[in-house]
């Protein structure tokens, strides 16, 4: 029995020793992969070291503390990670590494002189969390130089080699400083959580809430901006179309592939140290793709600028056009800001809706004051607004003391095909009754260079007779205190034809009178749509007149005319009517 019992007691003796054996073994091994890790870094001329590391084997459980790494040139940044609890902790393959979850915390991320602009950025991260994840046992593919586009390759390089079922992040502390001409800021993110990590996409991603503080130092706009925004919802996240556009070997797609499905936002808040205050209800877009081989993310931070002057008018130009390149990429299926009011010192104004869907941009329900009184418009749209080509239009009037020429003018009908104004009720200059506009329509195409030969112009609207206007003395003096317009024309070339009609053409001036014009030409050559006068000339001499019809009725102008000439004469109205129209 005795024998037994020392057998059981030298069994279990040499199986907690066994267990100690191996649970030090295990631990040595997990010593050697992180000192590995870390020995990468230093041999790529970075400093690296921790703390204290430990491996419970029954839970297989492994923690780092006193994590900090400097990666050196060209990166110039400092990492530092007061612990790392990693549970479950299996490798998987030759490469990889699994984990059931990763606490980390008081984690501190400092970035020196970031990009031209010597920008410095500081990250703190008391707490994080993932949960199911796997990604390389060792880093990979450092970056070549500190540029940031290198920086973000990088990045979202790591980004794409790990996958997690969530990250729990409680709070985010991010603060820069721009140099005491561009001043500085912090923004905390609160209550921040990603679902479902992988491949570089991520399902959903929510943050409950940010705020943010910004130092405005330049001597003429000195200010201090603060606010906050809730309520952050990402669906259908995917990093890899911005990775192929950062990298010069994939960076040739010509395909748009979607970044985000969804973004939206709850209300948001800023407010200025000057007076200024918005409020926003919210906003949302859907469907943001891009385009790798023209979303070229960082060229027009790389321009070398002379801060001690103002840009040359061709650095602004060169700048624009790659501004115009970064939209060229860019493809945005709809958004919506919701209703924001605007309150400054002289008042609030407030707006219902920005929408912008399938290139329309339109601003519904304006309700703002003015120094003439309250000004409201139900809807301003511009119709098929491309901003790649506003950025390149506007850069070509970057010449000071030049006027633009006209074609450098004709240039904006490149820009968009029409404009539309409705429900206006502004306040007059001069007279006491507002200007009401029911519609303003202009829309056009069909461009011969940079000249529309299609177009039709739409014009309902009110406005009072301006007492302080000579010529509209008749029309106060008899009464009229106010008139109405209601325009429509058309005009339309055909190439294959070269007919050009205009028609119909109609103008509605209320109680005054009403013309109606209808024109037709033919063979009119494509060469009359020049902005060189002499060779319009020549081109007109081709032109072919066609029929013409003018009709006009009087709905109370020749009272009015004769009721002026006889003030002026003083005859009575019936002699000044009856009166020869030689006389």
């Amino acid at each position: 029995m005795k024998r037994i019992l020392i057998g059981l007691i030298v069994a279990a003796g040499l199986g907690v020793g066994g267990w100690f054996g191996f649970n030090f073994y295990a631990q040595h091994r997990a010593a050697a992969e992180v000192e590995a890790a870390f020995e990468q870094i230093r041999s790529g001329g970075g400093k690296a070291s921790h703390g204290k590391i430990a491996f419970e084997q029954s839970s297989r459980t492994l923690t780092i503390e006193d994590i900090a790494v400097d990666p050196g040139k060209p990166l110039q940044g400092h990492v530092k990670i007061g612990a790392f609890k990693s549970t479950g902790v299996r490798q998987i393959g030759e490469t990889r590494f699994a984990a059931d979850g990763i606490d980390l915390s008081g984690i501190e991320i400092a970035l020196d002189e970031v990009g031209p602009g010597k920008l410095k950025l500081a990250y703190k991260i008391p707490q994080m969390t993932l949960r199911d994840y796997a990604g390389p046992l060792r880093v990979q593919n450092a970056p070549a130089s500190g540029s940031l586009s290198d920086m973000y390759r990088f990045v979202l390089d790591q980004f794409a080699s790990v996958t997690a079922t969530s990250v729990m992040i409680p709070s985010i502390n991010i603060s820069f400083d721009a140099g005491s001409s561009n001043g500085s800021g912090e923004v905390v993110y609160s209550g921040l959580t990603l679902q479902n990590l992988g491949r570089g996409k991520v399902d959903a991603m929510k943050m409950d809430r940010a705020t943010f503080t910004i130092n405005v130092t330049q001597p003429s706009k000195a200010d201090k901006l603060t606010g906050e925004i809730s309520d952050m919802i990402v669906n259908d996240f995917d990093s890899t179309p911005i990775l192929a556009a950062l990298d010069p070997q994939r960076r040739s797609d010509d395909s748009y592939r979607r970044v985000y499905r969804q973004i939206s936002t709850g209300p948001y808040v800023l407010k200025s140290a000057l007076g200024m205050r918005m409020d926003i209800d919210g906003f949302a877009m859907e469907n943001i793709d891009v385009q790798p081989s023209k979303l070229h993310l960082f060229e027009m931070f790389n321009m070398p600028l002379d801060k001690s002057a103002p840009p040359t008018p061709a650095q602004t130009r060169e700048l624009m056009e790659k501004v115009a390149g970064f939209y060229d990429g860019i493809r945005i299926g709809k958004a919506e800001i919701g209703k924001t009011s605007i309150g400054t010192p002289q008042g609030t104004a407030k707006i219902n809706a920005i929408r912008y869907r399938q290139g329309e941009f339109a601003i519904e329900g304006v309700d703002a004051p003015s120094p003439q009184g309250q000004f409201k418009m139900e809807r301003f749209a511009l119709k098929s607004l491309s901003m790649p080509n506003l950025m390149r239009w506007a850069s070509g009037l970057t010449n000071p003391g030049q006027p633009p020429s006209p074609d450098q003018m004709l240039g904006l009908f490149r820009v968009l095909e029409g404009a539309e104004i409705k429900g206006v009720v502004a306040p007059h200059n001069n007279a006491r009754q507002p200007i009401t506009i029911d519609t303003i329509s202009l829309n056009w195409g069909q461009l011969v260079e940079s000249i529309p030969s299609k177009a039709n112009l739409v014009v309902k609207m009110v406005t009072p007779t301006d007492p302080a206007n000579p010529a509209l003395q008749p029309l106060i003096v008899a009464g009229v205190d106010k008139l109405a317009i209601d325009l429509d024309l058309g005009a339309a070339w055909e190439e294959s034809s070269g007919a050009f009609a205009l028609a119909p053409a109609t103008l509605d001036l209320g109680n005054l009178a009403k013309a109606q014009a209808r024109l037709a030409l033919a063979n009119v050559p494509r060469g009359l749509f020049t902005t060189d006068p002499a060779q319009a000339m020549s081109q007109a001499e081709h032109i072919e007149a066609g029929p013409i019809e003018l009709s006009l009725r009087d709905s109370g102008v020749v009272d009015l005319a004769v009721a002026h000439s006889s003030r002026a004469c003083r005859k009575s109205a019936a002699t000044q009517r009856a009166a020869p129209l030689s006389r």
